[in-house]
């Protein structure tokens, strides 16, 4: 592909795959280039109400403004990412997680078909226009305040991921105390008492005399 340039890329439309949101259910698209501030505010003002009106952003990042008066605040919010965004819009949704306590979660995994059109550099080298198709992961997450249905693939419980958290905190504690310990008790003495002994330090290798080296015998006298 040396001899090409990239003229744009077409991302195919995906369908949500979550049924039955409720009419007013927001869909966040998290892009590379969003900033995670944009986004975590208009979620806000969608779940909570509490963002004052601020400037207009992009289609990806909407108007962050609070609902106006007599509107009913949102009970699902819908948050997607295609490739390098994925990362984002997990980061996204661990924020809104803290924020607003008692959502219960849903994530989806899917491929989305993208489409690269590539451009000859010289037109004139008798190169055709290309077209790639790729297929690239995708992420849809569904928060809501409602309950929903905890037999369907990628559910997750309120609070489960802080017990989660929990449990694997505990964990690395008890291993830093048990290697404290055994750093404590000193090393392995070789011998049934295990560890707290003195290692025995290396016995001296036994062989025959060189030449010319007397042995304790001779350095005596020799004879009787």
């Amino acid at each position: 592909m040396e001899n090409y340039r990239k003229a744009g890329v077409v991302e195919q439309p995906c369908p949500c795959p979550f049924t039955n949101l409720q009419p007013n259910t927001p869909e966040i698209r998290v892009r590379d280039g969003s900033k995670i501030r944009n986004l975590m505010k208009f979620a806000l003002g969608r779940m909570e109400g509490k963002v004052p009106v601020e400037s207009a952003g992009t289609p990806e990042e909407p108007e962050t403004s609070a609902p106006a008066s007599g509107e009913s605040l949102c009970r699902q919010i819908v948050f997607t990412g295609v490739g390098p965004s994925v990362a984002k819009t997990i980061t996204c949704v661990e924020i809104l997680k803290r924020r607003v306590r008692g959502l219960h979660q849903c994530t989806q995994l899917l491929y989305r078909t993208v489409q690269e059109k590539w451009e000859p550099l010289e037109p004139g080298a008798g190169l055709d226009s290309l077209t790639v198709s790729r297929n690239v992961p995708g992420i849809w997450v569904l928060l809501s305040r409602d309950p929903l249905d905890s037999k369907q693939p990628g559910y997750q419980a309120p609070g489960s991921f802080d017990a989660l958290w929990a449990q694997a905190v505990k964990e690395e504690s008890q291993g830093q105390r048990h290697q404290q310990k055994r750093k404590r008790g000193g090393g392995w003495s070789g011998g049934p008492g295990g560890f707290g002994g003195r290692g025995k330090g290396p016995r001296k290798r036994m062989g025959h005399p060189k030449e010319g080296q007397k042995t304790p015998g001779q350095a005596g006298g020799g004879q009787e």
